[in-house]
């Protein structure tokens, strides 16, 4: 019950005085309105980045490929980079066969093999011709706006059958409902069964996410990985196959079991390669992490001037006021309060003004991060630690800077205080 009145008191005393005391905690207000937004936002970024750098098959990843010599004589794209090689030529080609192995033994979340090709349409405008199977658009995150995806049949039996991007049918097609008509790549007909929507995850304002390759890859033509690689490749020969594990613990494990599948298929020959992905998306990440971790003590460090600034203004507020209410300080001396009693009335009314600052704070933290979440097209993450954090500081600021005041006004004689004003 004690507490309880010694809140109710200080709530009282602070309406009582209503702009001083809005005054004296703008300081806390903008320091904690800092941390929340700065914490939140950084972090919300940050989840951002890593969810869609996962989406785009960055994440525990590997491709495998044919045993290459450095050189500058050739080029080919892996995972969002150029890679200048030339082939070895003791080196035997990953075939599709190799991909179905894999696909048939291996643990994995994601497998796609993949045959590139630039041909000509009808129109004789250059388009890239990619042989793939599904999971190249689950890996990718591209999810169809008509029609389906390839089925076993299809997949099997190498069927003329092609996927487009939403770009090639707005832009080469000139065809908003392209579903069931042939189109000619090439030498070859397809028939076309589905089409690729919109890339969501360059929608969002502020952010982009390897747009041009995905650009391109929204202006392709994706026929079944076995029709690629038996008309276009000798020997069923495929680029690369890529993989995707399910975790980064269990990621090693496959590269490991990998190798193990295609040493015993070619006779112990170690005649591939990887593009390991996995283990650059893990040092990108960290070295993320540790850029974010600089950010933090930086703002932190601005975000502290505004608390400290706050903290003397609360503190010269209460030495002010116990002047003010010399009398109050006397009676309730006169009428049995002990030092101690005085001490903790004063404590808490620092610990209370505090507190309203941190809720007024974080409030306006909150609005913060989801105004800026709205202008970049995300939802911003509110991080629990930032509410901890703005929390923590208001009690440590309300308690520091009201320890002295607390002890001075408790020490006051009584008589002295009653007959202070005369």
């Amino acid at each position: 019950m004690h507490f309880l009145d010694s809140v109710i008191s200080s709530l009282q005393t602070i309406m009582s005085h209503k702009m001083r005391s809005f005054l004296t905690l703008l300081g806390i207000i903008i320091g904690i309105t800092a941390v929340v937004a700065m914490f939140s936002s950084i972090y919300g970024i940050k989840a951002i980045m890593k969810e869609n750098m996962e989406n785009m098959g960055f994440n525990n990843s590997l491709y495998v490929m044919q045993k290459r010599e450095n050189s500058s004589s050739g080029g080919r794209h892996f995972g969002g980079m150029m890679r200048y090689n030339r082939t070895s030529r003791k080196s035997k080609p990953v075939n599709y066969r190799d991909f179905e192995y894999i696909k048939a033994k291996a643990q994995y979340k994601y497998i796609y093999g993949m045959v590139e090709n630039w041909q000509k349409t009808s129109t004789d405008e250059w388009i890239l011709l990619k042989s793939t199977n599904n999971d190249f658009f689950k890996s990718k995150s591209y999810e169809l706006s008509q029609g389906r995806y390839f089925n076993n049949f299809e997949e099997k039996n190498a069927e003329n059958v092609c996927i487009i991007g939403h770009l090639f049918a707005e832009e080469v097609l000139n065809d908003t409902n392209p579903i069931g008509k042939l189109i000619t790549v090439g030498k070859k007909q397809y028939n076309v069964i589905g089409v690729l929507g919109a890339d969501k995850l360059n929608t969002k304002a502020g952010f982009s996410f390897n747009p041009w390759e995905r650009r391109m890859e929204l202006r392709a033509v994706y026929v079944p990985l076995k029709t690629g690689s038996t008309y276009f490749r000798n020997n069923k020969t495929i680029d690369f196959i890529y993989l995707q594990a399910e975790d980064g613990e269990s990621f090693a494990k496959l590269k490991t079991d990998i190798t193990q599948l295609l040493l015993s298929r070619r006779n112990m020959s170690h005649d591939f390669d990887f593009e390991d992905i996995g283990s650059m998306f893990i040092t990108i990440n960290q070295e993320m992490d540790e850029m974010l971790k600089k950010w933090n003590l930086t703002l932190m460090a601005i975000a502290s001037v505004s608390l400290i600034v706050g903290g003397i203004g609360l503190f010269s507020t209460l030495l002010i006021s116990i002047n003010e209410r010399m009398m109050e300080i006397g009676v309730r001396k006169s009428l049995g309060a002990t030092d101690k009693d005085i001490f903790f009335y004063f404590i808490m009314e620092a610990l209370v003004l505090s507190f309203i600052a941190a809720v007024i704070g974080i409030s306006l933290g909150v609005i913060l991060v989801k105004s800026m979440g709205a202008a970049m097209g995300s939802q911003l993450v509110i991080s629990a630690w930032s509410l901890i954090i703005g929390l923590s500081f208001a009690f440590a600021i309300g308690l520091l800077s009201g320890i002295f005041p607390a002890y001075k006004a408790s020490s006051i004689d009584p008589i002295q205080a009653i007959y202070y004003f005369e």
